[in-house]
């Protein structure tokens, strides 16, 4: 499949998911009011929509026919996504989330973390139509997003923060998501516990992979990310790029990161890169994006050839070249 055609096809996809995300918002915004609207204007502002399409692929990928059958799973967890970037934006303080003025700088902390639980329960109350086994998908993941949030706040400027606390924190908060949808999507097409089992490591591969690049976007920075570049860096989140050179730098360098990531503003984006660079972090980091890719590729290739695969297998690009 050529790459116009991907992107095409893809493009497709997704202003479909948007029309069925401003229809929901519409009709809820019609019972519910306010908190439905406030919470409709960050769902509706844009965004990659990349699990639920995810969600649709996988889901054609193993046997189904009837995109209608997934859709409130994908939706679902589109919602929940949001509702855990409006409480982020809390936690951080962030004044802008997709180009737009986030929830609580229009309308108040409470009021955000309201709009915010509301996103959260017409989430799972979608994943709950299913019953059975979806049900404990949505809600173990949504329990490993909470349990991963409270995890990243106890190693907020944590210089001892290990790879392992960074990757619990990851599979919980970003991976978990990507992979329960496609294990769920999977699982109402119809396949193998054992195919569901892999697609939920497909998505689990991803989604780390996809949070890496974050990471280096966040340190390179990129008009695309939705936010200022350094902002993980001054909200003193420990990315893999800093865990990585903090444990490789020592004597008077290792002091000196550990000095910047505690006290971090803008001026200093020249020497952290230098530090980061010292300790080869930034490559150290995009290698394991490459091997998480290519874990999640060798997934793949378990199923035959089909347009949902190639698709598929076209989202694992974007992401390898998100930072090139």
């Amino acid at each position: 499949m050529e790459e116009g055609e991907a992107s095409e096809l893809l493009e497709a996809m997704r202003m479909s998911i948007n029309s069925e995300l401003k229809t929901l918002i519409d009709e809820q915004s019609a019972i519910h009011g306010e908190v439905a609207t406030r919470a409709g204007e960050i769902l509706l502002a844009g965004g990659k929509r990349l699990r639920p399409l995810m969600g649709l692929l996988v889901y054609e990928l193993t046997g189904g026919v009837d995109f209608d059958e997934v859709l409130p799973l994908a939706i679902a967890f589109e919602m929940v996504h949001t509702a855990t970037l409006v409480h982020d934006d809390i936690n951080d303080e962030a004044a802008t989330r997709r180009g737009s003025p986030t929830i609580h700088q229009q309308a108040g902390t409470a009021k955000g973390i309201i709009a915010g639980d509301w996103l959260f329960v017409q989430g799972f109350g979608l994943g709950g139509q299913y019953g059975g086994k979806l049900v404990e998908i949505v809600t173990n993941c949504c329990a490993r997003i909470a349990s991963a949030e409270f995890s990243q706040l106890d190693h907020v400027l944590d210089l001892s923060t290990s790879p392992e606390d960074y990757f619990e924190i990851v599979e919980g908060k970003t991976a978990g998501p990507f992979s329960a949808m496609c294990e769920g999507a999977a699982l109402i097409a119809g396949s193998t516990d054992e195919q569901a089992t892999n697609l939920a490591r497909f998505g689990m591969e991803l989604g780390i992979a996809f949070q890496l690049v974050d990471d280096i976007l966040d340190i390179i920075g990129d008009k695309r990310m939705g936010k200022p570049r350094g902002a993980d860096v001054h909200e003193g989140k420990m990315t893999l790029p800093l865990i990585h050179a903090l444990t490789l730098l020592h004597g008077d360098e290792r002091r000196r990161l550990g000095e910047i990531i505690s006290d971090f503003d803008d001026s200093l984006f020249d020497e952290l890169i230098y530090l980061l660079n010292r300790a080869d972090s930034i490559s150290y980091t995009e290698i394991l994006v490459n091997n998480h890719l290519e874990r999640a590729a060798n997934i793949l290739d378990e199923f035959p050839d089909s347009k949902s695969k190639q698709l598929l297998r076209y989202l694992l690009n974007n992401v390898a070249n998100r930072h090139s």
